[in-house]
């Protein structure tokens, strides 16, 4: 048990480490475009958005490889599995059931799922203060309580 959650401990902390990373990376990409004249206030949210979610999605898929490099590594996924499928779903805490860690690795599941949940959340809130700060740098109200 000791060695599956500290496997699962060092590789939540690398998601978390590329997690923070990326998350740096968006809130200073949309300060900037925030900040340039060039696009008009519509267009310039649509692009901050747009470019913010599709990078937090990289850095999910990302960070699901890494997990899928620790089962492989460790054998956790079984045989007839394919270890990114096997990632993505414990990850995205979708749970299929077809598809069960061998026993010596089963904790690494529930691991990988809060860490994943952890991360999404995460995500969310990053998602939420770059359209908030977008939208008062646009001098715009937020688009859920405007008119």
């Amino acid at each position: 048990m000791l060695r599956q959650l500290l496997l699962g401990g060092a590789v939540s902390v690398c998601n978390i480490a590329i997690h923070a990373v990326l998350m740096a990376a968006v809130v200073w990409a949309a300060r900037r475009a925030i900040g340039t004249g060039l696009l008009r206030q519509q267009a310039r949210l649509i692009t901050v958005m747009t470019c913010s979610v599709s990078v937090l999605m990289a850095a999910h898929v990302v960070e699901v490889l890494v997990w899928a490099l620790a089962y492989m590594l460790v054998d956790a996924a079984p045989r007839e599995a394919d270890p990114y499928y096997f990632a993505f779903v414990n990850y995205t805490t979708l749970g299929y059931g077809d598809v069960i860690p061998v026993e010596g690795w089963r904790l690494l599941g529930p691991v990988t799922a809060m860490n994943g949940v952890l991360l999404f959340g995460w995500s969310t809130a990053v998602i939420f203060e770059v359209l908030r700060r977008t939208t008062t740098q646009l001098g715009q109200r937020t688009p859920a309580f405007a008119p």
